[in-house]
């Protein structure tokens, strides 16, 4: 028996590779396969089954690609209508692999298909359970991403989701190992910890949702300080749902290299969207006017899904030559399939061609320290990271909600914005100046560095922690 969970830490997604006597069941495969298919070719196995847990908002799932290359079939829980073949299985049917069994509890609030798998030993006793959105370490799934669909409010969901949990896992043995498809990081819930395996039993001692009085209770806990969710989620959900292309297909048709005078002519044809994918430090020297800088180096995929939003945006990429391919499959993990092609040879190419860049002023905290200017200072991080310690002046405003407050600033004032540790803040600043906004400057290494500095701050508030 081998159960392997296969993290992605740029998604906070797991994927877990289960086999038994030459037997593989693959639990929300990512879209690129060629892990699984690697893992069983040496184990000399078949993988036989690909089960989802709902139809997943923060990635494309790779079931279609998988069961194509294999003929592994692939399994939904109750109430799922993908548009494709699969099996949609019944709450408490069985499956094999191998020696194992898997079996299918239905367990919907997250989205009304949410199906958890529990699994059995070759003793017959259960030993882990695969939660899929349903149940997280510290979390639960949030309730408000299938509501359109199901014709419900994140009320209702969230009254089906504590009759699931409380009904069907929570009478489960303490000993169970619980493998959640998402950890800290994911917009999948609110309050995931950075764990990614954990046993049911510390869970029903810690997870704030499993300890509610009642259900008017969970519901009012599970609901409350929900932000808006990425406008690329539904996108996703719909590519989950009708199938997509392969990732083999993706990286054919967008890894084209093309010369300077190539990407400038797509550009100004398509109205394509330049997406810089280099180090926030090289990008703010030089670069192609208008580009936005979302660095491969962090959270890539899920802010290129937050800030560009549309996955059938033409896109064309600025990268350094061996970082092509990965910000495809990347991209790909996201739905961000239009890819034009990419600037051979780079901005120095652009350059070399006579061909305009433009920079961003990046300056250390210890330099912002020292200037005496009347600029608003503008704090990206999320609510949490603000509320523990922030500048006293700072103004909050979250990267992920740029697309409504951009649109309360004035073009002309000057701003500095900032982040924990650059990243973000770079992200935030090169999508202001596409916009228009040029007296703009931005602090390298972020609050973690001007925190060191002798600038005034708020009192760290240790319940925030």
């Amino acid at each position: 028996m081998k159960i392997q969970q296969i993290y992605t830490k740029c998604l906070a997604q797991g994927a877990y590779y289960i086999s038994s006597e030459g037997e593989v069941a693959i639990i929300d495969p990512l879209r690129e396969v060629g892990d699984y298919l690697d893992m069983a070719k040496q184990e000399g196995a078949n993988i036989k089954y690909v089960f989802e847990t709902h139809f997943h908002a923060d990635f494309v799932s790779g079931h279609l690609d998988l069961a194509q290359k294999t003929g592994a079939q692939i399994v939904y829980g109750q109430t799922a209508e993908p548009n494709f073949p699969a099996h949609i299985a019944k709450d408490g049917e069985k499956f094999r692999i191998g020696k194992l069994q898997l079996q299918a509890i239905h367990t919907p609030g997250h989205t009304m298909e949410s199906t958890c798998y529990l699994l059995y030993d070759e003793q017959q006793k259960p030993i882990a359970i695969f939660t899929g959105d349903t149940l997280f370490l510290g979390d639960v799934g949030r309730p408000d991403l299938a509501q359109k669909a199901a014709h419900l409010s994140q009320e209702d969901l969230a009254g089906i989701l504590y009759d699931s949990l409380y009904k069907k896992i929570l009478p489960l043995p303490d000993d169970i190992v619980v493998y959640p498809a998402h950890g800290a990081g994911s917009a999948c819930g609110k309050n995931m910890i950075d764990a990614t395996q954990d046993t049911l039993g510390n869970q029903k001692k810690t997870n704030y949702a499993l300890n509610q009085p009642n259900k008017q209770a969970f519901v009012q806990a599970v609901t409350e300080g929900l932000t808006a969710p990425p406008a690329y989620f539904s996108l996703n959900v719909a590519l989950n749902k009708q199938g997509s292309q392969s990732v083999d297909a993706v990286l054919a048709q967008s890894a084209k290299a093309l010369s300077a005078q190539e990407f400038e002519n797509i550009l100004q044809s398509q109205k394509a969207t330049v997406l810089d994918v280099r180090h926030a430090d090289t990008f703010c020297k030089g670069f192609i006017p208008e580009a936005i800088n979302i660095g491969l180096a962090g959270d890539f995929a899920p802010w290129v899904g937050t800030i560009l939003q549309d996955v059938q945006t033409p896109l064309l990429l600025v990268a350094e030559e061996n970082q092509v391919e990965e910000a495809i499959i990347r991209l790909s993990r996201v739905g961000f399939d239009y890819v034009l092609g990419y600037l051979a040879g780079g901005v120095a190419a652009w350059q070399k061609a006579g061909k305009p860049l433009s920079s961003i002023k990046r300056i250390s905290a210890e330099d912002f320290a020292g200037q005496k200017t009347d600029t608003a200072i503008l704090d990206v991080r999320k609510q949490g990271e603000y509320e523990k310690q922030h500048l006293q002046h700072a103004k909050h405003l979250p990267l992920a909600d740029i697309h409504a407050w951009s649109k309360n600033l004035d073009k002309i004032k000057p701003y500095t914005l900032h982040c924990q540790g650059g990243y973000r803040s770079m992200i935030a600043t090169s999508f202001l100046h596409k916009q228009g906004f040029q007296n703009l400057q931005e602090i390298a290494g972020g609050f973690a560095s001007l925190a060191k500095t002798n600038l005034p701050l708020s009192k760290a508030n240790s319940c925030a922690l």
